[in-house]
């Protein structure tokens, strides 16, 4: 499911709902402003530098690489970013953000099934991402969500999740 309507009971019974798509050029600005959230969140610092100039452009071209968003209530509250390296046989999980008032309601797990389903539905057998060590939280999410630690790279680890054998 590349588009669709997720319900999640909030609350005292409150129902949320949130929708997953895949970003738009439009999208840009909230995007980097959930990626400024994200680090520093993980840095507990305010003296973060966000995506260079031009950087998200290359989610947007022809090409494979691509970003998909939740929504809640039309505005963005999270979003994964996903590189193809065809040649070298994986996907790339590059940066997934949750906006801290919607965390802990399984948006990131959604959103890393997507890629999964991406990666599956162009024959990519594999998927990388790095998590830096500090973020304790989003490495047991990857953890939970199948992935393995691959290798110790100093400040963060890799990690790989084999899709098909």
């Amino acid at each position: 499911m590349v588009e669709g309507k997720v319900q999640k009971l909030h609350g005292e019974g409150c129902v949320m709902d949130f929708v997953y798509r895949k970003a738009t050029i439009s999208d840009s600005e909230r995007i980097a402003e959930l990626f400024e959230e994200m680090l520093r969140a993980i840095y507990h610092t305010q003296d973060v530098e966000g995506y260079e100039n031009g950087y998200l452009d290359k989610f947007f071209s022809a090409g494979d690489d691509l970003i998909y968003v939740a929504e809640l209530e039309k505005e963005l509250v999270a979003f994964l970013s996903v590189e193809v390296y065809r040649e070298e046989g994986y996907i790339y999980l590059d940066d997934l953000s949750v906006t801290a008032e919607c965390r802990n309601q399984g948006i990131g797990t959604k959103l890393i099934s997507l890629a999964e389903d991406y990666a599956e539905s162009t024959g990519i057998p594999a998927i990388v991402l790095h998590v830096e060590k500090a973020n304790k939280r989003a490495h047991e999410l990857y953890r939970k969500c199948g992935y393995s630690d691959y290798e110790d790279q100093g400040k963060r680890i890799m990690m790989v999740k084999e899709l098909r054998k």
